[in-house]
């Protein structure tokens, strides 16, 4: 069996690109190669979007299969978070704002 190495697969992130992304009309570090869903979760974002009864959604299969991490990048609605990978100056909206895992607003 093979040890995983230390170092991250993505490479450390001293030598990746830094970018910067909108995310609910605050401006946010990124790196190249993450997904908007790693932005996301970065910030402590764990509710993305709200089904029509008002339950929470966000990362959940992590591989583009449930359509749960639902957002609105550049304009364009219905995005799957967990397979968008971040560009410089992206412009990411969650669907309600700026929710926590908790409920409440980011500030």
């Amino acid at each position: 069996m093979r040890i995983a190495k230390s170092e991250r697969r993505l490479g450390p992130l001293e030598a990746r690109q830094a970018l910067t992304v909108e995310v609910d009309g605050e401006a946010v570090a990124a790196f190249a190669g993450e997904s908007v869903a790693t932005v996301l979760l970065a910030l402590g974002r764990r509710t993305f979007r709200h089904t029509d009864h008002g339950a929470p959604r966000g990362l959940y299969c992590g591989m583009g299969v449930c359509f749960d991490c639902l957002v609105t990048v550049d304009g364009v609605e219905n995005v799957r978070a967990c397979m968008t990978p971040v560009a410089d100056g992206m412009v990411i909206a969650t669907a309600g704002g700026a929710d926590t895992e908790g409920g409440a607003a980011h500030e």
